[in-house]
């Protein structure tokens, strides 16, 4: 493998494990009602497992409620089981045509864990992404003893490497950090 091949690689798998890290910030609940906080849940449909938004439209009429009307009504009853046997602890309101979610503000404590849980997300992302360093500077280290790639060469690969170790780094921080601030001043 050369240089710029680990280096592609090494890249390619750090924006993956940054958009994990995205997508679990996002299916998290703010206090602020979001279509996206219904990304996690599945609805049985014909058999198999479907996100809600392939089955209905989702939208927020004002900051505190979700509202879900199905392309067709037969799945009101699904869509109503998925979210009541869901982790989202919301309790749904169905008057027959559509699907109502109130939800309610969160207190100081409900922030305080909500901000350890996205540390923790953005720490398990960083080790991601170092794990993905080590495989890089592995890279970098083999080819170097098969002759394949000189000394200096591998030196210079393994420093971009940290240089983009870093530039991840920073992008879950920020994310992390911006997440964090819309909880709590949610």
């Amino acid at each position: 493998m050369t240089a710029v091949q680990a280096l592609k690689d090494a890249t390619d798998r750090m924006e993956k494990a940054l958009g994990v890290f995205t997508n679990e910030l996002k299916g998290l609940r703010s206090g602020r009602a979001t279509p996206a906080m219904l990304d996690s849940i599945r609805v049985e449909y014909y058999g198999s497992p479907t996100p809600v938004k392939q089955i209905a439209n989702i939208s927020c009429p004002d900051p505190a409620s979700i509202m879900i009307k199905p392309f067709q009504a037969d799945d009101l009853k699904e869509i109503e089981k998925a979210i009541r046997s869901s982790d989202l602890g919301l309790a749904p309101n169905n008057d027959g045509k559509v699907i109502r979610l109130s939800v309610p503000a969160m207190s100081g404590d409900q922030r305080k864990k909500l901000v350890a849980q996205i540390k923790k997300q953005s720490e398990a992302a960083k080790i991601s992404c170092r794990n993905i360093r080590r495989d890089a500077n592995k890279a970098h280290e083999d080819a170097e003893k098969a002759k394949t790639m000189t000394e200096d060469d591998r030196d210079k690969g393994k420093e971009k490497v940290q240089e983009l170790l870093k530039q991840y780094e920073n992008r879950i921080d920020r994310l992390s950090d911006e997440k964090s601030k819309e909880i709590m001043d949610g």
